[in-house]
């Protein structure tokens, strides 16, 4: 039996820690100590999760119900708790600390299992309907009473979603390795079976059971898959000299939606892997009437202007992505959903596929008029890949993809097997995406909307960091400085994230949640970023600026320090 105390220590000499292999090996002696019934639990309690993302099950437990939990935990009034909370800046430390000089002690308590803390959390989630929020709070009570100071710290954050261990999936899965195999050899196995069931928990808990059941996961309905990434180069010539002969593919600026059908029951998936079926009515009715009993495919969802015969912008097709008018939505912006790789057709994985072949499938079964498939063409020179972007631009898209005719389609992975080549804005070389990390107040015309800019940050995948790469001071329409300040100001924290690598330090530390594109004239050596650093210099963006909040991507999808490096280079 793994004791939540056991669990809440762990996470606390996390937090102490920042290098990657040190972390793996804590993980990893904890991993040694569970069982086979506790595992998947524990990797969805690291992963800051109830559930895989698709299955839909939040927590949904705010900051007030949090507060009066921990006063009536703890025996102080709303108030002191609130006045605790602005002091430390952290609801989990506010409820360590009240917890530790508590002014009155529950009658009966309990140690807890790890087993007993996940359930109170799966019932505190699935709890709905009348009466369920005062529901929620009794659950979150409960919990606390029984808990220790350091279990109230990790309780409280994992409930409101901000648990900041700083510990990424590669780590987790180096961790499963290790404490099975005493090396990293089963990492890759591991990370495949991951990749096409986007469900950690799951692929600990069969390896537990049995290590081969790894080598079963198989692509299947209703499981999506990590999607996969593509790298960049900055010209076509790059690209031929790279790929050869390849398929280049128009990129659509929309939404990327993985789609799903088994028989009648038919399910659409973002690229955060989040459940969007009933976003989109008329994208299920016409999935429901391709001709295949099993099917998952994957394509680039735009709003048309039937009126103007052009496709609208992608703020204006992210009103498709809506809770309520739908119907009117429907109509407004109509979709076409541009098809460029199938993955699965009755029984057969085609990501072993070579993509000219998925690419012949495509075009035998999409033929509708809301599902269709990506415009592309082989081309074999620069100057014929030139012309194809150059006319993907006049059409309003994004630039162009290009494929390696003899690629696998690789889950989860950024490789060169797709290579983007995107337009620029003004004298830009390309945009990249970020995460916020931090923001800073507003001065002299901007003082009135307490917003003067944002600090984003890359990933570094070999260090597990996220690196800060620039200070954005431009770019915002004054509804845009309004809509980002409500924004950040529910994920301040007064701490910057554990696994951030900084000098620059912003006014406002944010949890690193939300991702923007970014756009640049170049990329210079900077002794205040830490992007790709090397001898105290790294890469910053020069004179960076916003072109928009990017709400269909995940940290995961982030640009990466090593990119950042790459196309340092790539423009001398």
């Amino acid at each position: 039996m793994l004791l939540f105390a056991d669990v809440a220590a762990v996470f606390d000499k996390l937090e102490q820690r920042s290098g990657r292999l040190e972390m793996t090996d804590i993980l990893a002696e904890l991993f040694k100590k569970t069982g086979n019934e506790e595992i998947e639990k524990l990797v969805y309690f690291i992963q800051g999760i109830i559930a895989p993302p698709y299955e839909g099950i939040d927590l949904g437990l705010g900051e007030r119900f949090a507060v009066e939990a921990i006063a009536s935990t703890s025996g102080y009034t709303v108030a002191q708790v609130d006045r605790n909370y602005e002091k430390s800046g952290d609801l989990g430390d506010t409820a360590e600390a009240l917890l530790e000089k508590r002014k009155q002690t529950a009658l009966f308590t309990s140690e807890m299992d790890l087993l007993y803390v996940y359930d109170a959390m799966m019932r505190i989630s699935i709890s709905s309907g009348s009466g369920s929020q005062e529901q929620k709070i009794k659950q979150l009570t409960e919990l606390l009473n029984n808990a220790s100071p350091i279990e109230a710290r990790f309780i409280v954050r994992f409930v409101l979603g901000r648990l900041r261990l700083g510990v990424g999936d590669p780590t987790i899965l180096d961790a499963v390795s290790v404490a099975h195999a005493g090396d990293k050899s089963l990492r890759e196995s591991l990370e495949h079976a991951y990749n096409v069931s986007a469900d950690m928990g799951l692929v600990a808990k069969l390896f537990y059971i049995d290590p081969k059941n790894i080598e079963k996961f198989k692509v299947q309905p209703f499981k999506p898959l990590m999607p996969a990434l593509a790298e960049r180069l900055s010209t076509p010539k790059q690209i031929i000299e790279k790929l050869g002969k390849c398929g280049v593919e128009m990129k659509y600026d929309g939404f990327r939606l993985q789609c799903h059908k088994k028989g009648d029951q038919v399910e659409l998936y973002s690229r955060k892997l989040e459940k969007m079926t009933y976003m989109f009515p008329d994208v299920v009715a016409a999935v429901r009437k391709i001709k295949a009993n099993e099917l998952i495919f994957e394509g680039e969802a735009l709003a048309y202007n039937t009126k103007k015969k052009r496709y609208f912008s992608f703020q204006q097709t992210m009103h498709r992505r809506r809770k309520h008018g739908i119907e009117k939505a429907s109509t407004d912006f109509p979709l076409n959903l541009f098809v460029f790789d199938i993955l699965y057709l009755d029984g057969e994985d085609l990501t072993e596929r070579k993509y000219s072949e998925r690419r012949d499938i495509i075009k035998k079964l999409f033929k509708g008029k809301i599902l269709k498939p990506s415009k592309s063409k082989v081309v074999a020179t620069a100057k014929t890949l030139e012309k194809i972007f150059d006319k993907s631009i006049s059409e309003g898209l994004e630039g162009i993809m290009a494929k390696d005719l003899k690629a696998h389609y690789t889950a989860g992975k950024r490789k060169f097997a797709w290579i983007k080549l995107k337009k620029s804005y003004g004298k830009a070389v390309d945009t990249v995406d970020g995460v916020v990390i931090g923001y800073y107040r507003g001065h002299g015309s901007r003082a009135e909307f307490e917003f003067g800019g944002l600090l984003i940050a890359t990933y570094n995948p070999d260090n597990g960091k996220l690196e800060t790469v620039a200070k954005i001071g431009s770019g915002f329409s004054e509804d845009e400085m309004k809509q980002l300040k409500e924004m950040l100001d529910e994920i301040k924290t007064e701490k910057p994230p554990t696994n951030l690598d900084y000098r620059l330090v912003p006014d406002f530390w944010v949890e690193p949640k939300y991702v923007v594109e970014v756009a640049f004239d170049d990329i210079t050596i900077s002794s205040v970023h830490s992007c790709a650093q090397k001898n105290d210099k790294g890469f910053a963006l020069r004179f960076p600026r916003l072109v928009k909040l990017r709400d269909d991507k995940t940290i995961k999808e982030i640009t990466t320090s090593h990119e950042i490096e790459q196309m340092f280079h790539l423009q001398r």
